[in-house]
């Protein structure tokens, strides 16, 4: 795995370039060198992790016009400037214009990789606050929670606010039971769309004779039984956004009109020839691999494509155990206040229960068992096992792995009580400091995220 770039190095000079890279690619900071700022500028990506390093004196660009252009992008990116003897009132100002520090040749080794040392802990630190800024501002909004705090849902969580308010068509891929709706409300409540109409469809539970009557709409007389003109659902969607689920379901005959509706945003309702405009966000699930659906001729590969803009994949709770005790605890808490029943927080020795299970109907298994918890559980003494029949079967994991899964568990359950603070964690769990901090590495949590 290469680590990606840390610095972004900026001289029309060869053999500064090279003295650059080899400075500090020795000081374990990789790098990334460029002849010019406009060829660099084309390369900065959005939230770069590192930092900038570039000469003021250049042909056609010249560093200056390069901070204007990159801080244009980034307010927060820090940007050294190389200056000679020379222009040192030049780099001042610069610095006032928002450039994080200066380099005045000729400099040492060790000086520039001091400098990018410093900015490259600033970055770091600018972009974890504006993470913790957006999951706060998530949070803070009205609408779907996508709980987890495993890697694939900080992932699943931060391309959704990526693409929720822009106008690409989505493609859902899951299992049955993790979340496909929930996604694909998130995409619509995050978005500029959320005062519109979210219209979920299932393709699989519409009786195929009824299901284009259903998505297009009709008018009074377009067959036998049409009294009265109806709205489609995609003509009610318009403004909002539209949500196929069991999209492989669709039968072929209307994947064709679906996809012309599609392409041309306008819906001719069944009786009609007057095409109506539509201003609508299309969101399609499936639990299915639509790619060898279509080439086993099950599907449409033009409507693949059309549909395939944006790919956002839910794993299924098994490849993401660590984040059942907190699902199952947030369910229980739910089903506790609807049912206005108290129920006993969930014992260490039930967690392994939840970890060994295989969940073939993932989060909407555990759901439900969280709800049979609350409404069933003090008949049995929260007795998981028989809640859950099945539940004991410990197959799917070996004893090193359930061990280590109930212990990153109960180190997570600490941390999370704990705030994040490393000495009340050690106090409560009753280990050395040291072996706690082995075993943070070793499960790769990071304190920081239980902190609020």
């Amino acid at each position: 795995m290469t680590m990606p770039n840390q610095v972004i190095f900026i001289d029309d000079e060869a053999h500064i370039r090279m003295a650059a890279s080899q400075t500090l690619e020795l000081a374990d900071i990789s790098v990334a060198c460029f002849e010019n700022a406009e060829a660099a500028l084309q390369k900065l990506p959005a939230d770069f992790p590192g930092v900038v390093v570039c000469d003021i004196k250049m042909p056609r660009m010249n560093g200056l016009a390069f901070l204007e252009k990159a801080l244009s992008l980034d307010r927060d990116l820090p940007i050294i400037l190389v200056t000679g003897h020379g222009d040192i009132a030049m780099a001042v100002g610069a610095m006032r214009e928002g450039a994080y520090d200066f380099l005045e040749k000729p400099y040492s080794p060790d000086t520039l990789t001091e400098v990018v040392r410093r900015a490259l802990d600033k970055r770091r630190l600018t972009l974890e606050n504006r993470t913790l800024r957006q999951e706060l501002e998530a949070q803070s909004v009205p609408g779907p929670r996508i709980i987890g705090r495993t890697p694939a849902m900080q992932r699943l969580r931060l391309l959704i606010r990526q693409v929720a308010d822009t106008a690409a068509d989505v493609l859902i891929l899951g299992e049955t039971g993790t979340g496909k709706e929930l996604v694909a409300r998130s995409l619509h409540e995050y978005s500029r769309r959320r005062n519109g109409n979210f219209v979920a469809v299932n393709c699989g539970a519409v009786p195929e004779q009824l299901i284009e009557s259903e998505l297009f709409g009709h008018e009074a007389g377009a067959f036998t039984g049409a009294r009265s003109k109806r709205i489609g659902k995609l003509e009610h969607s318009s403004g909002g956004t539209l949500f196929l689920d069991e999209i492989e379901s669709m039968p072929l005959p209307l994947q064709v009109r679906m996809l012309r509706s599609l392409q041309e945003r306008n819906v001719e309702r069944l009786g009609s020839n007057q095409p109506i405009a539509i201003d609508l966000r299309v969101v399609a699930a499936t639990k299915v691999d639509l790619r060898e659906a279509a080439d086993q001729g099950e599907f449409r590969e033009d409507l693949y494509y059309r549909l395939n803009v944006v790919t956002l994949d839910i794993p299924p709770l098994r490849e993401r155990r660590e984040d059942i005790p907190l699902l199952f605890q947030h369910f229980a808490l739910v089903a506790s206040a609807r049912y206005e029943k108290e129920i006993p927080a969930l014992s260490t020795q039930q967690v392994p229960i939840l970890l060994a299970h295989t969940w073939p109907g993932n989060v909407r298994e555990l759901r439900n068992l969280a709800e049979r918890y609350v409404l069933l559980g003090e008949n049995c003494g929260y007795d998981l096992e028989r809640l859950m029949p099945g539940a004991g079967n410990v197959g799917a994991m070996n004893l090193k792995e359930q061990v280590e899964q109930f212990e990153k568990s109960l180190i997570e359950q600490a941390l999370n009580r704990c705030r994040g603070n490393i000495s009340e964690a050690t106090e409560a769990l009753g280990i050395p400091r040291k072996t706690l901090h082995d075993k943070v590495r070793k499960y790769g949590l990071d304190r920081r995220q239980f902190r609020t």
